[in-house]
């Protein structure tokens, strides 16, 4: 994963399209559980001395928000991006950050065998995230400080541990919206599961 110049920290507008221009770009996505074809999605990331960035962007348009209230039951029922962050590869504890396109976070502590901390949020002013739109995709992206993520013990040896996944919810035939699970890394699970160890990879600081 590329760095900018620290230099630039105080000016940094990850909204800018230029500014990602030298971000490596991950597009191996895939839905190992559907054999229907997904959305193109671009990830990209870098990082400075003060701050981890990151870009989805989803070649989609049909977008779903459930718009009942802002729970985390309506964040989990929509369009969304995931970044999920483990300690070690016994997940115990990881850390999951869910966003939809409203640009809505669902962040919980987690432990192995899907034991969730609702209760748990990042903190505040430690991540940053912004959405838009154009005529062909949707952008959600934003900044993490990079403290907030030694506080949890998250950078080792100058790597992070991470899941990048994506929910896409679509109109099924019984007219209720049915989810399509995209990772990119395939766990080899029979059943879609993000909340486990072969769902990460690595990314180099």
């Amino acid at each position: 994963m590329n760095s900018i110049n620290n230099n630039e920290v105080k000016n940094v507008d990850f909204s800018n399209l230029s500014f990602w221009e030298n971000a490596n770009c991950l597009t191996d996505f895939s839905s190992p559980w559907d054999k229907n074809p997904i959305s193109k999605i671009e990830f990209r990331a870098l990082h400075d001395l003060e701050n981890f960035y990151f870009n989805f962007r989803v070649f989609d348009t049909d977008v779903f928000i459930d718009k009942k209230d802002n729970s985390f039951d309506s964040i989990g029922n929509s369009d969304r991006v995931e970044l999920f962050f483990r300690t070690n590869e016994s997940l115990n504890p990881y850390y999951c950050l869910e966003i939809d396109t409203s640009g809505r976070i669902m962040d919980f502590k987690a432990h192995p065998d899907k034991d969730f901390d609702f209760n748990w949020n990042w903190p505040k002013n430690e991540i940053e995230v912004k959405t838009s739109k154009d005529e062909i995709s949707f952008i959600v992206e934003g900044r993490i400080s990079i403290q907030s993520l030694k506080d949890l013990n998250l950078i080792k040896n100058n790597a992070l541990e991470a899941g990048v996944f994506s929910a896409k919810f679509s109109l099924a035939e019984n007219l209720q919206y049915e989810p399509t699970w995209i990772s990119w890394v395939d766990p080899n699970t029979e059943t879609p599961n993000f909340h486990i160890a072969s769902s990460f990879g690595k990314f180099i600081l």
